[in-house]
């Protein structure tokens, strides 16, 4: 089992340096390709986010954000970047192998991004309300299969 240990990391280094390449890429490269990954456009051009996008479009006040403002870190920007780095080469890496659920879920660091940016948002109001449970706990109709009238698979 230890002799699995350094080709894991090997593989984790290999997938970090390649997710700070890309990172960089996006960051340094041609102009506008960074704005333009942050737009939900460019999350619902993979066909795999197409109903998570069409949930999030049909729903109301939300509708004003992008994807990054709830699903990434927006606690400082270096944080940002490095998690858009590594969930962007996470979803090109698994969508490439054709690893990819037909039903994604969110994972638990996900979870916590989420709730993060809730708080950060609506910090006034969160204050006021019970803190040991998760804001689509009661808000279910802003997770993208429930949004608004329209039930997504």
């Amino acid at each position: 089992m230890s002799e699995d240990k350094p080709a894991r990391l090997k593989y984790v280094l290999l997938g970090g340096a390649i997710a700070l390449a890309v990172g960089l890429f996006v960051m340094l490269g041609p102009p506008q390709l960074l704005a333009k990954s942050e737009t939900p456009d460019f999350c619902a051009s993979c066909h795999i986010h197409e109903s998570h996008y069409e949930a999030w479009f049909h729903q109301g006040a939300h509708r004003r954000l992008a994807c990054v403002d709830c699903h990434l870190p927006n606690d400082n920007v270096a944080t940002h970047y490095a998690w858009k780095s590594i969930d962007g080469m996470k979803d090109l890496i698994l969508f490439n192998a054709g690893r990819v659920p037909d039903d994604i879920r969110i994972t638990d660091h996900g979870r916590r991004v989420v709730q993060s940016n809730c708080i950060r948002c609506h910090e006034a109001t969160v204050d006021m309300i019970d803190q040991n449970r998760t804001c689509t706990d009661c808000h279910r109709r802003l997770i993208h299969k429930n949004s608004g009238a329209m039930e997504t698979m």
